[in-house]
């Protein structure tokens, strides 16, 4: 499913693949994220043949153009889970706001694992 929007230039689409690919890259070069792993077995096969690395591990849904995002992730250890993943939800907020001008209502962060 893809996000639709009009303007005076006419429809513009975008697709779930590349608000997915947009989140994966500025996860991924968030401070304290080490890596995006796939949310089930289901989606861990399905992306064997796809060539997009970053959106691996986002899950794009949408509802009456308002983006719900989650992403799967694997942090540093160490670090304040909690503070980043506060700092994760804003900064994919706006990266997201800014690509597609649509509203993202939530960002969800699951943290799969911690790693040194």
């Amino acid at each position: 499913m893809a996000l639709s929007t009009k303007n005076y230039y006419g429809n513009i689409e975008i697709s779930n693949d590349a608000i997915a690919a947009v989140a994966g890259f500025a996860t991924l070069d968030s401070y304290g994220v080490l890596e995006l792993v796939n949310s089930s077995f289901k989606s861990a096969i399905c992306n064997l043949f796809k060539r997009q690395q970053y959106a691996k591990g986002v899950v794009i849904n949408n509802k009456d153009n308002r983006i719900f995002i989650d992403i799967y992730c694997i942090l540093k250890y160490g670090i304040s889970i909690s503070a980043v993943a506060e700092s994760l939800k804003k900064t994919v907020k706006y990266t997201v706001e800014d690509f597609t001008g649509m509203i993202v209502d939530t960002v969800n962060i699951h943290v799969v694992g911690v790693r040194v």
